[in-house]
């Protein structure tokens, strides 16, 4: 008992100085690393000194590694895989579609020009502003210098994150935004929109005309920002994101992703149908469509069009597109939920769904990469391998399968 508690009192006075330690590292980072690189891009000492002095490292940030490691951070491997049903439920949608239904209609007009210049449909506008920011409600707690040394000093991409505090003291060099306003999200995301810095000096928008691109507290900014980004990426005037479909047993899971589309008439005479019993959009028939199946063969199907995965440049997430898409719709049209239910999927750690990619890596299955998230190229390669073993397809994991495949 002695023993331990010396031990215990050892580490306790240890763990200061290796506090204290990592803190001077990060000081000599910040002078000799990406000073240096801030005044290549133009920001002066002075600007460089009100953004970062002071700032010490924010150590609760998750997915932080030791400086200069390449491995996965610990809490990533160790998190639970949250099941596709839990990222729509109905409180979060709700609260979403009903805001938003109401201040689509308070901005209607402002919405109206940024359609007409953009031509993305405010409804989609709408529905992200809800999920980025809770239509700029929710408070946006980091200071983003803090969080981008930090993240470019501890993380898994610090070429990534030292790219966007460079670009965070252009913003403020440029006189975009005092330091003090750079608030942003514990992944550096800015503002209503939650753009990275480098998004930010892409694609805001001085919608308003006072001569500044404010995407902190400026609605009709931050509306035109996220059509100008979507635009950007390709948004498809006049079509939709996508239509909820049946898919019939003969038409393999596999088929799923945006490398795979066909003509939907295609889809069509594949026996793929709208769930509404309506046929598709005569204008759709000749375009191209995409099988999507985010829960395999335990949830709703859809036939997306490119729009969804302009979406995804938004958020690289299939149910975030999902999400904004279904939101949209419900904001403009009524609240009509997905007709085929979320059926009940495993509980499964993140690091166990890694392990079985690792394996399908190893078998020449094109997964995606071995993250631990069941994307549409690990979904189908499981669909594939299914099939090849002899099982009835269902294109998502499960604690058996990963078992199996491992």
């Amino acid at each position: 008992m002695i023993r331990a508690v010396a031990i215990l009192i050892l580490a306790l006075a240890a763990w200061p100085a290796a506090a204290q330690s990592l803190q001077a590292q990060y000081a000599a980072f910040l002078e000799n690393s990406i000073w240096p690189d801030a005044e290549l891009a133009g920001v002066s000492r002075a600007t460089f000194d009100k953004a970062m002095g002071s700032k010490r490292l924010n150590t609760d940030i998750p997915g932080l590694v030791t400086p200069g490691s390449t491995e996965p951070p610990r809490q990533m491997l160790q998190a639970e895989f949250s099941e596709p049903a839990k990222y729509f439920n109905e409180r979060n949608l709700g609260y979403v579609t009903s805001t938003g239904r109401s201040l689509a209609g308070q901005h209607a007009r402002t919405l109206a020009a940024i359609e007409k210049k953009y031509g993305v449909p405010g409804r989609i506008i709408i529905a992200i502003w809800g999920r980025e920011s809770g239509f700029g409600r929710v408070k946006i707690p980091h200071d983003a210098f803090q969080v981008l040394g930090t993240k470019a000093f501890m993380s898994t991409r610090p070429d990534l994150f030292r790219r966007e505090l460079i670009n965070a003291l252009v913003i403020v060099q440029t006189g975009r935004a005092k330091p003090q306003e750079m608030r942003s999200s514990w992944a550096g995301a800015l503002g209503q929109p939650q753009f990275m810095p480098s998004s930010y000096l892409q694609y805001a928008v001085d919608f308003d005309g006072n001569g500044h691109a404010d995407i902190w507290s400026s609605t009709a900014d931050t509306l035109a920002s996220i059509a100008a980004y979507l635009k950007t990426f390709g948004w498809q005037d006049g079509r939709d994101w996508g239509f909820e479909v049946t898919v019939p047993a003969s038409v393999s899971c596999a088929l799923e992703g945006p490398d795979r589309g066909k003509p939907i008439a295609e889809w069509e005479k594949l026996g793929v149908k709208r769930v509404s019993g309506r046929p598709f959009p005569a204008a759709e028939a000749g375009r191209e469509g995409f099988l999507l199946m985010p829960a395999g063969r335990s949830g709703p199907a859809f036939i997306v069009t490119p729009n969804f995965y302009v979406l995804k440049e938004y958020n690289e997430s299939d149910l975030y597109a999902l999400f904004v898409g279904h939101a949209g719709d419900r904001i403009q049209w009524g609240d009509k939920t997905f007709q085929a239910g979320w059926g009940k999927t495993d509980s499964m750690l993140r690091s166990d769904i890694a392990a079985m990619q690792r394996a399908m890596e190893k078998m020449g299955y094109d997964v995606g990469g071995a993250d631990g998230l069941p994307g549409f190229r690990t979904r189908r390669s499981i669909g594939d391998w299914q099939q090849k073993n002899g099982r009835q397809p269902t294109c998502f994991p499960s604690n058996a399968l990963i078992r199996a495949i491992r």
